[in-house]
């Protein structure tokens, strides 16, 4: 469930008036762990920290190394991890598993974006070939399709021819 700042406001201001934490959480129906959170982030950061998402897109490398390298061999848990760098706790996970699967160099590498490249046999773009070879591949690409493609009619021709001998009539002209 989403809570508006008003909503996180209203509860951290609650906490810190001295309100007991666990029965606000019982009486409210609220997960401790993230009204901690709430706390701390106000705590730390003020009203932008209730506010505010996290910053994990922006994350360099360098920092995401360091935040994991904290994590797994000082043991610092991944809520004080993800207020101290106003991170996500599922981004840290996320950036563990690279490393645990590829090492800290997967950190480092860019993930291709956009559209996967199309298959060579698929209709090339409108450019014209810069070279005589470019000229000649583009050439005989478009010959090797065309050649499929004839081959293929030929042989449903055939298949109909076939059909149409075992059933009595005579084959068309067209």
């Amino acid at each position: 469930m989403k809570y508006t700042f008003e909503e996180k406001l209203n509860i951290v201001t609650l906490i810190k008036s001295g309100y007991p934490l666990n029965r606000l959480c019982n009486e409210r129906h609220l997960d401790h762990k993230m009204v901690e959170i709430w706390r701390d982030r106000y705590e730390l950061y003020g009203d932008a920290g209730l506010r505010s998402g996290t910053k994990a897109y922006g994350c360099p490398a360098k920092v995401k190394e360091e935040i994991v390298r904290e994590h797994l061999e000082k043991s610092v848990s991944l809520s004080s991890l993800s207020i101290r760098y106003d991170v996500s706790c599922s981004a840290i996970k996320v950036w563990m598993g690279k490393v645990r699967q590829s090492g800290y160099g997967a950190l480092y590498r860019q993930k291709k974006r956009g559209r996967p490249p199309k298959d060579p046999m698929a209709r090339p773009k409108k450019r014209e070939p810069q070279t005589e070879l470019e000229k000649l591949q583009a050439e005989n690409l478009r010959l090797r399709a065309e050649n499929a493609l004839l081959k293929k009619v030929k042989a449903l021709v055939e298949e109909q021819q076939a059909r149409a001998r075992l059933n009595g009539q005579k084959p068309s002209t067209s």
